[in-house]
């Protein structure tokens, strides 16, 4: 995986949390150049290279996948398949079977929110991800398409998975803020005897 949220967040907040780190920044070294997160109270913020999308045809297994036919579909990475409202986001019921035949990492759906400015679903069932409840990676691309439609350079988001996320955006030209909370979910030791 090129560049991925959750493996980016959680070692950050572990390293912030639960090793005793005081820095307000860490950084990692990754497929995808240096990543930082910056630590700001409760939110960790993870600093990507902004991946804008460029308009593209509609491959036919895309639209069988969805059930319905987005207003617009534009292609970086994973695809962006663009709704009129948030309600057809959260309709949309994938075929699987069919989306996977879609030649992409994964694909992302979107529309303006009704509580914030976008809201997003992904589906990546060619990676073994039938939908992530919440994708660092995707907002790589969903913000520089935002703040070109809404002409604003800070976004607030929901991924609106069954689990659901709420992500703080921020558009810096080349590189693109995701801000977010994590919770620690467990934690265990593993005793070794020589």
């Amino acid at each position: 995986m090129d560049l991925c949220g959750h493996a980016t967040l959680a070692p950050a907040h572990v390293i912030f949390e639960h090793l005793g780190f005081s820095d307000e920044s860490i950084g990692f070294d990754t497929r995808s150049g240096r990543l930082t997160v910056n630590r700001n109270d409760d939110v960790l913020g993870l600093d990507f290279p902004s991946r804008p999308a460029a308009v593209c045809d509609f491959p036919p297994d895309l639209i069988a996948g969805l059930g319905m036919a987005p207003v617009a579909l534009m292609k970086s990475r994973d695809y962006l398949a663009v709704f009129d409202s948030e309600e057809d986001v959260a309709a949309i019921r994938p075929d699987f079977s069919a989306l996977a035949k879609v030649e992409t990492l994964g694909i992302i759906v979107t529309a303006p929110g009704k509580n914030s400015d976008f809201v997003s679903r992904f589906f990546a069932p060619r990676a073994g991800i039938a939908e992530d409840p919440v994708t660092g990676s995707a907002h790589s691309t969903l913000i520089p398409y935002w703040t070109g439609r809404l002409g604003k350079t800070k976004l607030h988001a929901f991924q609106i998975s069954k689990r659901r996320g709420e992500l703080f955006c921020e558009f810096r030209g080349d590189r693109v803020g995701i801000g977010g909370r994590a919770l620690t979910y467990s934690t265990g030791f593993l005793r070794i005897e020589l």
